[in-house]
């Protein structure tokens, strides 16, 4: 009796632990959840989920989010696809779909250009970056790498600069739809016509 009473009061103790710990990594969970938010962006040849990294490439997932916010990617397009065969010009070959250009109008200042080496992300496949010339110079335009792509990242040589791109998210799904979109007719890298992005918006998890 002594030991089984001695067990019950053991686990009688360890239950508010027990307990505390369960509640923290819910709120590790929720907390992740809301730092690396997901958005969903519709088109009309289907549904592509991103989740925006915030967490390590919080100055350009911040620009990209209010974009998103602000609804300023609605009706915009993806316009151009990157394939291996339609970049003559180019001795380092990409694939990649870009799309988000919204009007002069609309468009916040430039975001300060948050390289890979500082946020340790990558251009792998299914990565989200912002589109740009000179670093800093990036506001709405996005893209979408087709299989990876390290030529992007900093150190890479697809920019003469060396200081690549800003990645800031990743597909979790519709990598099926980016691939459709990347082989739409196009004429040169302009997809002709362009394919319309109905909207872009937050979802909860």
């Amino acid at each position: 009796m002594s030991g089984a009473a001695g067990r019950q009061r053991s686990l009688a103790r360890s239950m508010p632990l027990a307990l505390f710990i369960i509640s923290l990594l819910m709120a590790g969970r929720v907390a992740s959840a809301a730092e690396n938010p997901r958005v969903l962006i519709r088109t009309e040849v289907g549904e592509i989920v991103v989740e925006v990294q915030a967490s390590r490439a919080p100055l350009t997932a911040a620009n990209f989010l209010r974009y998103v916010d602000a609804g300023a990617y609605d009706r915009t397009t993806f316009f151009r696809t990157v394939t291996i065969d339609n970049q003559p010009a180019n001795n380092i070959k990409i694939e990649v779909i870009q799309g988000g250009e919204v009007d002069a109008a609309k468009e916040f200042p430039p975001v300060v250009h948050e390289t890979t080496r500082r946020t340790g992300l990558r251009h792998a496949d299914g990565a989200v970056s912002m589109a740009r010339d000179k670093p800093g110079s990036a506001t709405s335009s996005f893209f979408i790498c087709i299989n990876d792509q390290p030529e992007l990242d900093y150190g890479g040589r697809r920019n003469p600069d060396g200081q690549g791109f800003a990645a800031f998210g990743r597909v979790v799904a519709g990598m099926d739809v980016v691939r459709k979109v990347q082989k739409l007719p196009a004429k040169g890298q302009q997809l002709v016509p362009p394919v319309k992005i109905l909207s872009i918006s937050r979802i909860e998890r």
